[in-house]
């Protein structure tokens, strides 16, 4: 279970970040913060793996906080949801290594898109001790252009199952198909479904897009992308 912290001074906003956070198996908010020193406190008190922060905040500046945090906290992992869009903020985020950053206002599929694939680089890299080329340009976003896809799969898929959800996803063009409908058919996890579907994202042969289900609830609907 990761652990996450949402330091944002509109609770609004803040409550909304936690109800995305809720459509994300394997995800616990602990915290949140309406200002910079809560924030501090919070990540004192809860040790989480995950701080979503913003920068603008009524006491200090969320970047002002990243050199403190780094140095205390070296471990933690940090996304910026922020509405600033000068240079100098977000250089000197991405100087501190945050795990992405999104500007406000922010759409709850770029959202998902965000902590899903955080979630699968730490899965990753906690999943072995030593790693090859492939799996380093995974962890830092590199892609590796004219490379069969099947060649070498990541650990945790496998080709045959692989070949059962892609034909999945192929047999529901038209209507696309849920993490949970997934699930049913394969006869495993709603998590298990849900990395294969996002690998088949991943390697270009799906998409995602959230639809509203009949009582309103947004939901993550996968399709088959030629």
């Amino acid at each position: 279970m990761i652990k996450a912290v949402i330091a944002e001074d509109d609770f609004r906003v803040a409550d909304l970040h936690e109800k995305f956070l809720k459509e994300v198996d394997g995800i616990e908010v602990v915290a949140k913060a309406l200002n910079a020193e809560e924030a501090l406190q919070a990540v004192h008190q809860h040790r989480p793996d995950l701080l979503l922060l913003d920068v603008y905040m009524p006491d200090r500046l969320g970047t002002e906080l990243l050199h403190e945090l780094r140095k205390t906290f070296p471990a933690l992992d940090i996304i910026m949801i922020t509405a600033a869009t000068e240079k100098e903020m977000i250089t000197k985020a991405l100087n501190y290594g945050v795990v992405d950053y999104i500007i406000k206002p922010i759409s709850m599929d770029r959202f998902l898109h965000t902590i899903e694939t955080y979630q699968k680089k730490k899965h990753l890299m906690n999943s072995q001790e030593t790693f090859d080329q492939k799996t380093v340009d995974q962890l830092i976003g590199n892609e590796t252009p004219d490379e069969p896809e099947e060649a070498s799969v990541p650990k945790g898929i496998d080709q045959l199952t692989l070949k059962k959800v892609r034909q999945l996803l192929k047999d529901n063009a038209d209507e696309g198909i849920t993490a949970e409908q997934a699930s049913h058919h394969m006869g495993a996890s709603k998590t298990t479904a849900r990395r294969y579907l996002e690998y088949l994202i991943y390697i270009n042969e799906g998409v995602a897009e959230m639809r509203y289900g009949k009582v309103g609830r947004p939901e993550r609907k996968y399709f088959y992308h030629q």
